[in-house]
């Protein structure tokens, strides 16, 4: 039986089980960065059996699911309710962390699906790497994409916290610091990784190549609050790499498809199709 569906019947079985759970949160504070990072654990675990555990076949793979897939529901469902009764009251906060925890369970085959689009990306974008499972185990920009994938799930939830979490504690084990808002296409590699930054309103499309020391920013953070709200990260198109230090800033800015940014240059309007752009 392939992860896919392992994943899927398992997910399917709890989600029919728990739609009703509540949690019995104390939301007199904030949540805690150790339940964050076994959240996560659990989540590579889910999506990678064979992985991130010691399951050796799929009877075992099955049974290790079952845990933690059932680990997960309580574990984030208690860390969304704490955050969420920030903003609402203790009834509608428990509710909404159970029905965003069973969404996250039952996506968790299609994040999966992307997710090994990323590995493949990485496997082919780099000759020095084995195989995807090299990529999949070792690779910083991989792990960071991956809990990039989840915060940004919970962070299109609206769920308060817990993303930023998320995305920070990724910052702080690979160097990548990736925000849980930006949107990002399939068959994306970062290779490399340390010192990259991507904003909260970049776009990014399918099949993009960042190196090292990349920043997708804002041109300018002066007017701090008043821009909440504004597109002020760059789009990134199809089929783009982007090299070693390179920094394109701006809302309005525009990386066209198929296009070459080299390294070190510095981008503040847009490129067309097809472009390849070097310093001098």
């Amino acid at each position: 039986m392939g992860i896919e569906r392992i994943i899927s019947g398992v997910a399917v079985k709890l989600l029919s089980g728990h739609r009703g759970f509540t949690s019995n949160c104390q939301c007199d504070i904030y949540p805690n960065k150790e339940k964050i990072i076994q959240i996560i654990e659990l989540i590579k675990s889910a999506m990678f059996p064979g992985y991130f555990n010691d399951a050796t076949d799929c009877e075992s793979q099955g049974i290790w699911l079952q845990y933690v897939l059932e680990t997960l529901r309580r574990e984030l469902t208690d860390v969304i309710c704490i955050a969420s009764e920030k903003q609402t009251d203790s009834e509608s906060a428990s509710q909404i962390a159970s029905k965003v925890t069973a969404e996250l369970i039952e996506s968790l085959t299609e994040l999966q699906r992307i997710l090994q689009t990323d590995a493949q990306a990485g496997y082919e974008g780099d000759p020095a790497a084995s195989g995807v499972e090299e990529v999949i185990l070792t690779y910083p920009g991989f792990s960071a994409v991956l809990m990039h994938r989840v915060a940004n799930f919970l962070y299109n939830k609206q769920i308060p916290i817990v993303p930023r979490m998320i995305s920070e504690y990724a910052h702080s084990v690979t160097g990548i610091d990736i925000h849980p808002g930006a949107t990002i296409g399939e068959y994306f590699f970062i290779d490399h990784g340390t010192g990259v930054v991507i904003g909260e309103t970049a776009t990014i499309g399918n099949n993009v190549k960042i190196y090292q020391g990349v920043t997708l920013g804002a041109l300018s953070t002066r007017s701090g609050q008043k821009l909440k709200g504004s597109k002020r990260h760059p789009t990134i198109e199809d089929n783009v790499t982007i090299y070693a230090g390179a920094t394109i800033l701006g809302g309005e800015t525009v990386v066209g498809k198929n296009s070459t940014i080299g390294g070190n240059v510095f981008v503040v309007e847009s490129i067309p199709e097809g472009s390849r752009v070097k310093g001098i």
